[in-house]
């Protein structure tokens, strides 16, 4: 058993790998953040951290023992790309600390003119990373499905779907939707975390799924799930590399956090990681799922299933 420090663990994801380590009992989970929890609910320890502050992060890692550190920040600006990067300083120089997570839980992405706005401010931490003697790695699950089953599955994560609207029975689908990709429910993610914790070596990427389907079969099975007709659209590449993609109703509760322009761009990224097959395992790595093929995911199919009798 090791400690393991989960930065931004008060929420989504990193609420989920806190969640499922407690209930392994290998590994005690202690969750870092900015602020005080106010949630009751939360039954591990939060230990209040200021990561302007390394020596401060240093010593409160020494303090409670951290062997390894998952970071779930929501890398998204400079100054959050900032406060993980500190967090790796801390760590390299903490006399506990031996392992890192970095924050991507997505898909690699090899073209740089297609990278999202916080690409690069991501890649930054990986470079500190690779200056320590820390052992590192970054998980790559494709594209996270809780928001097909929301709100009737457990799931920290947000309601909003990118190409798919459940609540709505809407999608539109990049290209022509026959490209295959990896599908993850954020709890089998916190299982191959969890899984991982005691693999003796990590490679710099690991990769995890729990289904691989392509896009026209996902529509399949959410018309099959519900038993309505969806309204699909498919978007040209030529569309999307304009930074542009037909709407979904659900895209209005991203526009009150940032301009229906900006969510547009980043949306249509997506679908052209989709068409790139980036989604997909790159080169036929080997994944987690290889190494613990004792392990069950959920399907598209499972994940979706929740919505029978529901409309």
């Amino acid at each position: 058993m090791v400690n393991v420090a989960i930065a931004g663990g008060t929420g989504k994801l990193g609420r989920t790998i806190a969640e499922v380590l407690k209930a392994g009992k290998k590994h005690q989970a202690i969750i870092l953040s900015r602020q005080t929890s106010t949630q009751p609910e939360l039954d591990f320890p939060v230990l209040q951290v200021d990561y302007t502050n390394v020596q401060g992060l240093k010593a409160q890692l020494e303090a409670s023992s951290v062997h390894t550190i998952i970071s779930t920040l929501q890398v998204t600006s400079p100054e959050s790309g900032a406060c993980e990067i500190n967090l790796a300083r801390a760590a390299s120089q903490s006399q506990t600390t031996k392992r890192f997570i970095t924050s991507e839980w997505s898909i690699p992405v090899p073209n740089p003119r297609l990278y999202l706005p916080q690409q690069e401010i991501r890649n930054a931490t990986i470079e500190e990373l690779r200056r320590t003697d820390l052992e590192w790695t970054t998980v790559y699950n494709g594209f996270i499905m809780d928001s097909f089953g929301i709100p009737h599955i457990k799931s920290y994560m947000g309601p909003i779907g990118i190409h798919i609207d459940m609540a709505n029975k809407a999608a539109s689908i990049p290209g022509p939707g026959d490209e295959k990709m990896m599908f993850t429910y954020s709890v089998d993610i916190a299982r191959f975390v969890e899984a991982a914790l005691d693999l003796p070596k990590w490679d710099e990427q690991l990769f995890c799924y729990g289904d691989i389907r392509t896009y026209n079969e996902v529509i399949e099975l959410a018309e099959k799930n519900t038993g309505v007709k969806f309204n699909v659209a498919h978007d040209e590449i030529e569309k999307l590399e304009k930074g542009e993609m037909t709407e979904l109703p659900c895209h209005q509760m991203v526009y009150s956090r940032m301009p229906r322009a900006v969510a547009q761009r980043r949306f249509s990224l997506f679908g052209l990681y989709s068409i790139h097959g980036y989604f997909n395992n790159p080169e036929n790595k080997g994944t987690l799922n290889d190494i613990f093929p004792h392990m069950k995911t959920s399907s598209v199919a499972d994940i979706m299933g929740a919505w029978k009798g529901k409309n």
